[in-house]
C-alpha cells in the first residue's frame, strides 16, 4: 500500500504485521563556473576589500543524492561516479568509523543522524577535480536530501551553511561560500561579502545569448583547489604584499564584471576575464599549467573574448567566453589541441527535491 502523508510518499508495509514506512528522495544541484572574484569569498579574505563580490552560474552538469529508507538500522553508500560503496551496520557504526571511503556522505550522515536505516546513492556529472564545484554541489543535493527526509526543516541559507561547514571538515582548510549559491538558486548571480554576512543577487541575463558563448574545456588534469586556496590564504594572511594587491586587483575586477553581465557587456566582460585571470595566475606556482596556457592561446586565436581556469586552477576546467557564433570553432581548436569540450549550458535553477514511493 502506497500513501501520502504530509506530501511525502512513504510505503507502509504490513509484512507480518508489522507497518514499516518507506520512502524514496532524490535531490539534485548544478556545478558553475566562476567568472570572476574566486578565492574572495574566504573568510575572511573578503574583508579586507570592501564591496567585495564573487560573479558566476550555474551549470547544467548535475549532481545527484538518492536515498532510499530501510527497513533495518542498514546505512548503505554507494557514489557512481567514484565506483565506491560503503556499508555500516548502523549509524553508530559509521560514528565509529575513523577513515570512511566516501567521506562525503558519512559527514552528512552524521550530522543530519537519520533516526531510519537507508541506501544513498550519489551522482556526479562533474569530473574528477574539474573546478566546477562538483563536491559542494553534491554536498547541496545531499543536505538537502537528509534535511528533506529528517523534517529538520533548515531554509536554504542554513542549508549553504551547514555544506560549507562539512566540505571545510573534509577538505581540513577553509571553504569558500560562493560555490553553493549555483547550487541552491540557478542562474547568474553576484555573491555579496561582507562584514555584514553574505548576499546572493541575481543576475538578469539573456540566457538564450549567453548560452551562444559559452565553451568549458576539460583539461584531463584534476586539481587539488583546496590545497591551492589555502597557499593562497595563509599567503595574504601572512602579509605577502603581492598577493594583496593582485586580491585588490581582483576585487576591483570582480565589481566590474558584475556591471558587464548585467549590461551585456560581452567584449567589456572578455577583457575582464584576461584581466582577472592575469592577477590571478600571479598568485602562487601551479595555477597556470602549460597547457592550460596553450589552450587559451589557441582559443583565442579562434575567436575567445576570455579564459580562466575554473576553481583554484593548476588544472581541471578551463573557462572560454567566446565571440557569439564562434562557439563551435573555439570549440573545434580546443578538441585538435587535446581538450575535451563538455558541452554546458546555464541552469536557470538551483537545487530541486522529488519524493515518491521507494522502487
Amino acid at each position: 500500500m502506497v500513501l501520502l502523508l504530509k506530501k511525502t510518499w512513504v510505503y507502509l508495509d504490513t509484512t507480518k504485521g508489522i507497518v514499516k514506512l518507506r520512502m524514496r528522495i532524490v535531490a539534485e544541484a548544478p556545478c558553475r563556473i566562476d567568472l570572476a572574484g574566486g578565492t574572495l569569498d574566504i573568510w575572511p579574505l573578503y574583508l579586507f576589500h570592501p564591496g567585495a563580490v564573487t560573479v558566476n552560474f550555474a551549470i547544467n552538469r548535475y549532481t545527484r543524492c538518492a536515498i532510499e529508507t530501510l527497513g533495518s538500522p542498514d546505512i548503505r553508500v554507494h557514489s557512481n561516479d567514484l565506483k565506491t560503496a560503503e556499508n555500516f551496520g548502523s549509524l553508530a557504526e559509521l560514528d565509529r568509523a575513523t577513515r570512511p571511503r566516501l567521506p562525503l556522505a558519512a559527514h552528512l550522515l552524521r550530522f543530519f543522524r537519520p533516526g531510519t536505516g537507508l541506501v544513498m546513492h550519489t551522482d556526479s556529472e562533474a569530473p574528477a577535480g574539474a573546478g566546477i564545484s562538483g563536491s559542494s554541489a553534491l554536498l547541496i543535493a545531499g543536505a538537502s536530501a537528509l534535511n528533506r527526509l529528517t523534517g529538520s526543516g533548515h531554509n536554504l541559507e542554513k542549508i549553504r551553511e551547514i555544506a560549507q561547514n562539512v566540505e571545510a571538515q573534509i577538505i581540513r582548510v577553509p571553504a569558500g561560500v560562493q560555490d553553493y549559491y549555483p547550487a541552491l538558486y540557478g542562474g547568474v548571480s553576484a555573491i555579496e561579502l561582507g562584514a555584514g554576512g553574505v548576499r546572493r543577487v541575481a543576475i538578469p541575463v539573456d540566457l538564450d545569448d549567453f548560452n551562444h558563448r559559452i565553451v568549458l574545456c576539460y583539461t584531463g588534469a584534476p586539481r587539488n583547489s583546496g590545497i591551492n586556496n589555502w597557499e593562497v590564504t595563509k599567503a595574504y594572511i601572512n602579509g605577502d604584499c603581492k598577493i594583496q594587491r593582485n586580491f585588490a586587483h581582483i576585487a576591483s575586477i570582480a565589481s566590474s564584471m558584475r556591471v558587464a553581465v548585467k549590461n551585456a557587456d560581452w567584449t567589456e566582460a572578455g577583457r575582464l576575464l584576461r584581466e582577472e585571470w592575469s592577477y590571478r595566475r600571479k598568485n602562487a606556482p601551479g595555477i597556470s599549467t602549460p597547457t592550460i596556457d596553450h589552450l587559451v592561446t589557441i582559443a583565442r586565436r579562434a575567436g575567445s573574448l576570455g579564459a580562466k581556469v575554473c576553481g583554484a586552477g593548476g588544472g581541471g576546467c578551463v573557462f572560454f567566453l567566446v565571440e557569439r557564433g564562434a562557439q563551435e570553432c573555439v570549440s573545434r581548436a580546443l578538441r585538435k589541441a587535446g581538450g575535451e569540450i563538455l558541452p554546458v549550458q546555464v541552469a536557470a535553477r538551483g537545487v530541486k527535491i522529488r519524493t515518491g514511493p521507494r522502487i
